[in-house]
């Protein structure tokens, strides 16, 4: 009987649990549960003897891997993958698949929460600005920024995306305009929400010289990866760009000096909170179990994401 390990520092809500269960048990399979461990040591005991992983922000490195002998699949519930050492995976011969638009309504409605608040000055009584006219540029138009669009949409703003990897007559079928490049996408743009993944050529690519060509009022939204941006460079924009603001859901390295220095154009939740609803927390677990379930009984590899 193949088994199936749920380990998760930060555990899904017991319903996405109970529907995990159902799809594992339903297909003949164990399941183990090891929720908020506290140590590496538990997890490296725990996979010793699992077919199949799920975790969400939990990081599955080679040592990991070299502990889970019977280890075939990893799937990490959510869409960024980054936490999962991808040739490690593929050296010990084990597949890595993420879950792909699960929490994509979820993260694309957390941008407009904050972009409320950062257009009305934080709630602090003065008087702010509104969405309605504004171009709203998206920086990687997969999942999450195809949701972006379609609630940008309803607040009127005109709406402008870049993807390297999508066509832009894709982009354009969508009633999205699509621009050539990503300095194309911040000089058109007063506001630019970033869903690009933390690769080689993206980490800190988000620096000065994009932020600073933008218009005045520039407000950048990053729900993607700490690791897009070049602190140092959003650092000097906020110094020199007093009409600029920043808000993200990913904690900044520099946050206690950004946030003593520039309160009130810079906004950070406490922890990541983009996936963090109780409808995307069931939608990707349950999913991984399916992708597990059918990667193990069919073969099937459609969302794998390693070579």
């Amino acid at each position: 009987m193949a088994k199936i390990l749920v380990a998760t520092e930060k555990p899904f809500a017991a319903v996405a649990v109970k529907g995990i269960r159902e799809v594992v048990e339903g297909a003949g399979m164990e399941l183990a549960l090891l929720e908020k461990y506290t140590e590496k040591a538990q997890l490296l005991d725990a996979v010793k003897d699992a077919d199949a992983v799920i975790i969400r922000s939990d990081k599955v490195d080679a040592e990991v891997l070299d502990a889970a002998k019977n280890l075939k699949i990893v799937v990490r519930a959510g869409a960024g993958y980054d936490n999962v050492d991808l040739d490690a995976a593929t050296a010990h011969k084990v597949c890595v698949m993420n879950t792909p638009g699960q929490n994509s309504n979820a993260v694309a409605e957390l941008v407009f929460g904050m972009l409320v608040y950062g257009v009305r000055n934080f709630y602090n009584g003065t008087s702010g600005t509104e969405l309605k006219g504004k171009k709203l540029g998206i920086l990687a138009y997969g999942n999450v920024g195809r949701n972006v669009a379609r609630i940008a949409k309803g607040f009127g703003m005109e709406v402008y995306a870049y993807d390297a990897f999508c066509p832009a007559s894709v982009i354009e079928a969508d009633g999205v305009k699509a621009v050539a490049s990503t300095a194309d996408l911040f000089k058109a743009c007063q506001i630019v929400s970033l869903h690009i993944p933390a690769t080689a050529e993206t980490k800190g690519s988000i620096n000065f010289e994009l932020m600073n060509s933008m218009p005045k009022g520039a407000i950048v939204v990053n729900t993607a990866r700490k690791e897009v941006m070049d602190e140092a460079g959003l650092a000097k924009m906020l110094e020199e760009r007093p009409d600029f603001k920043y808000l993200t859901d990913i904690m900044p390295a520099i946050h206690a000096e950004l946030a003593e220095k520039y309160a009130g154009r810079y906004f950070s939740t406490p922890k990541k909170m983009g996936a963090q609803t109780a409808e995307a927390n069931i939608n990707a677990g349950i999913a991984a179990a399916k992708q597990i379930v059918d990667f193990l009984v069919n073969g099937n590899e459609k969302y794998r994401v390693n070579k």
